[in-house]
């Protein structure tokens, strides 16, 4: 089979030098094939999990890295031509590594050069390139205006490609909802190599790319944001309670009285619950700590006598709360020492120390406090883990479930992302560590949501259904497995919007939309 890649790499290289290139734009510096002292480098920039830096881990033929669109339109016309896969990077932060890997012979196009954010603060609109970062993003609205944001991400380092076409959602989305619901226009690639805009790719497939996932449709170039408003300060804090016994702090009872009352606050207050295993008050013994970490649109003098009526089971003291303007609020969240130089948005690179198994879940109901117990002595029992709870309510129960693609709306009450951490290398860490979050995963069931299980698209994970490797009639019964869990029904629509624009599945992946059964 090398010789056969080695074939289809020569036709795609032929194609791409001296087929499909605007003089004015030349291409060839922008290609890294393997034999490229630069390969692995340019590969490994944007990988961020260790899980993915391995000698195993499936490598592209070739990376080809555009910084003018016609290059994007090239790589899409000559890929094809050549039968070689394309996998779309804009951030590398793909949990299961789907934007740089593929069992199949394949071509990452890395979107990194296409970065520009043009802010137009007349009308409160900014269009941001795929392979910008949300915290180049952030960054540049905080340059222009002190009382503007966009409602993304905690992580700055995450490409707003992937990120917003996934949905995208952070601290601000109980106000003003998720990234994808404040995209006003985009541009895309299609299979034909053709630019669209939002009237000419139609109201279809611009649903299907606010939550649906644009790498089964084209290549977002850039999306066209509303920014939203925020107050010249917010507030922020992060309260730790503990579920030790010795310290009396009475985690589980405020985590029992939290999943009732965040999706019900104001919307301008969002309150993440982050259970963590830590170091208990005795020698080699563990614990949880939940960390209560909040936002709020507003001063420290109108969130102390809220809470104090609505939530005063946490017990937040003015002193535990910052008052900052809101890009530092990113900071912050991000786990950065209060002062630290808003410059740091601005940096790409990450150490990545950890290899990461994540999965997701949405909460509908309460979780009774014997529950919460188990679940603790679960997380002591497995180590190395966190998880995320975050609430819903506010906009996010007004947006209805077919508004976007993006379908887990009302009926919420908040989400849970897993995280499984191991710095020891190897495959068999890998196999226990992703055994052990199955497990964990298994064991929540009784408390989430069934018939299906719903999963967030943007927290890849391949193990609730994927579709490879497949035959053609195999592929729609596999890919209405994780359709479900992740678009609920929706899938069905993006079935038909796929079936439309890409009827012979050329952008795909092991968890992309399919089209219909019409062309097989």
């Amino acid at each position: 089979s090398c010789s056969i890649q080695d074939s289809n790499l020569e036709l795609f290289l032929k194609c791409l030098l001296h087929d499909h290139v605007e003089p004015s734009n030349p291409i060839s510096e922008l290609i890294y094939t393997r034999n490229n002292s630069s390969f692995q480098s340019v590969l490994n920039a944007y990988i961020k999990n260790r899980r993915f830096l391995t000698p195993s881990t499936p490598k592209p033929l070739a990376i080809v890295t555009p910084n003018h669109r016609s290059h994007v339109q090239a790589t899409i016309k000559c890929s094809n031509q050549a039968g070689l896969e394309l996998r779309i990077r804009s951030g590398g932060h793909d949990y299961e590594g789907l934007s740089y890997t593929s069992t199949v012979p394949f071509v990452v196009l890395d979107m990194f050069n296409l970065r520009k954010i043009d802010i137009n603060i007349a009308d409160e609109t900014a269009w941001v390139q795929a392979g910008a970062t949300i915290g180049e993003l952030y960054y540049q609205i905080s340059n222009v205006s002190k009382l503007h944001a966009f409602p993304a991400g905690v992580c700055p380092t995450i490409g707003a490609g992937g990120h917003i076409t996934g949905g995208g959602y952070g601290n601000l989305m109980r106000k003003y909802g998720l990234s994808s619901d404040n995209v006003v226009d985009a541009q895309l690639v299609d299979v034909e190599g053709r630019i669209l805009n939002r009237e000419s790719m139609g109201e279809d497939l611009f649903w299907a790319i606010r939550g649906g996932g644009g790498e089964s449709f084209g290549v977002i170039l850039a999306w066209k944001i509303k920014l939203v408003s925020v107050p010249e300060k917010v507030t922020v804090f992060n309260v730790g309670k503990t579920t030790d016994q010795a310290t009396s702090q009475g985690a589980t009872d405020v985590i029992y009285k939290w999943q009732q009352v965040a999706p019900k606050l104001p919307g301008e207050l969002f309150i993440r619950a982050m259970p963590k295993v830590v170091n208990g008050s005795r020698p080699l013994e563990k614990t949880v700590m939940v960390s209560f970490i909040g936002m709020f649109l507003g001063q420290i003098s109108s969130l102390i006598p809220l809470m104090n009526q609505q939530f005063p089971e946490l017990g937040l003291r003015a002193e535990d709360c910052h008052e900052m303007s809101w890009v530092e609020s990113t900071l912050f969240w991000d786990q950065y020492r209060i002062g630290t130089s808003i410059k740091v948005l601005l940096n790409r690179s990450t150490d990545v120390k950890f290899s990461s198994k994540n999965k997701s879940d949405y909460v509908k109901n309460v979780i009774p406090k014997k529950a919460l117990e188990e679940i603790w002595t679960k997380m002591i029992n497995f180590g190395n883990m966190w998880m995320q709870w975050n609430p819903y309510g506010g906009r996010m129960s007004e947006i209805s479930e077919s508004e976007t693609a993006f379908p887990h709306r009302a009926g919420n009450l908040f989400k849970i992302q897993y995280c499984a951490l191991w710095e020891e290398e190897g495959i068999n860490s890998t196999n226990l560590y992703t055994s052990k979050i199955r497990d964990f995963y298994a064991s929540m069931a009784p408390y989430v949501s069934n018939s299906p299980r719903e999963a967030f698209h943007n927290y890849r994970d391949l193990d609730i259904g994927n579709s490879y490797p497949s035959n053609k009639t195999s592929l729609l019964r596999d890919a209405d497995v994780y359709g479900a869990k992740y678009f609920k029904g929706n899938y069905k629509r993006l079935v038909e919007v796929k079936t439309k624009v890409d009827p012979f599945n050329f952008f795909k992946n092991e968890q992309s939309i399919p089209p219909g059964l019409v062309n097989f």
